[in-house]
């Protein structure tokens, strides 16, 4: 299923919020709005958390992880720490990391299985990623773009990248992440994917400017249209056919 969303205007909800499959994160302040449409979609799966990061609210931007676990920056206060390990799962581990380049969501993109990262990241900071995340990690671009965490978005499924990005990087991605891959944008035209998209593996959220046709890209390449109601209904269909004929 996909939605389309918006935090106090901004067409930006990869910058306010955090979704994998087992945690969403979402911003504090904005609108009850905001929060509700993630809480009505995910809320019977997976805890919807309010959350800040070093008194900020772009959180979306500056932690990355999936379903084992999430890095957060060192300046991330105790407090603000407690109250994710206090929210989130036992099952997922949450460590902070001392990187120079400390808005993780830009410069790390990730599934549960394999991680894609700036190749100027430290050397700690990876093998972080690789324990806390339980990942394979690959230095990489994106159409020459280092911040790969803004110019992507993956899940288990699927992967949406650059629309500049060359067939031969396509190619390579797909194959270093083992999913299918397609270049596009959101929120009309954007190519800040990361910035305009969170998505798992049942669900994904654009922003509301997003066209019905980019749209349906995101749901075709990350594979939302088997958890489609009317998907459902004609399985049922097609069953009760079967049982009758």
């Amino acid at each position: 299923m996909s939605v389309r969303a918006q935090f106090e205007n901004s067409n930006e909800i990869g910058v306010f919020s955090k979704l994998t499959n087992s945690y969403c994160l979402v911003a504090i302040g904005g609108s009850e709005n905001f929060y509700s449409v993630f809480e009505s979609e995910l809320s019977d799966v997976v805890p919807v958390v309010h959350a800040s990061i070093a008194g900020t609210r772009i959180i979306g931007r500056l932690t990355a992880g999936n379903r084992r676990g999430l890095l957060v920056p060192n300046t991330t206060t105790d407090q603000e720490l407690q109250h994710l390990r206090n929210s989130l799962p036992d099952s997922v581990a949450i460590q902070r990391v001392e990187e120079r380049l400390s808005a993780l969501g830009n410069v790390i993109a990730c599934n549960d299985y394999v991680a894609l990262v700036h190749p100027d990241l430290d050397r700690e900071t990876e093998e972080i990623i690789a324990d806390v995340l339980g990942v394979e990690v690959f230095r990489q671009t994106i159409a020459d773009n280092v911040l790969v965490g803004s110019y992507c978005a993956i899940s288990n499924q699927g992967g949406l990248v650059h629309p500049r990005t060359s067939v031969q990087d396509q190619d390579e991605l797909s194959s270093l992440l083992q999913v299918p891959l397609v270049a596009g944008t959101v929120n009309r035209g954007s190519d800040v994917i990361g910035g305009g998209l969170v998505v798992n593996d049942w669900s994904a959220f654009a922003g509301l400017d997003t066209t019905s046709t980019e749209l349906s890209v995101i749901e075709s390449i990350f594979k939302l249209q088997d958890s489609q109601p009317s998907a459902i209904v004609n399985d049922m269909r097609d069953s009760l056919i079967d049982n009758y004929s």
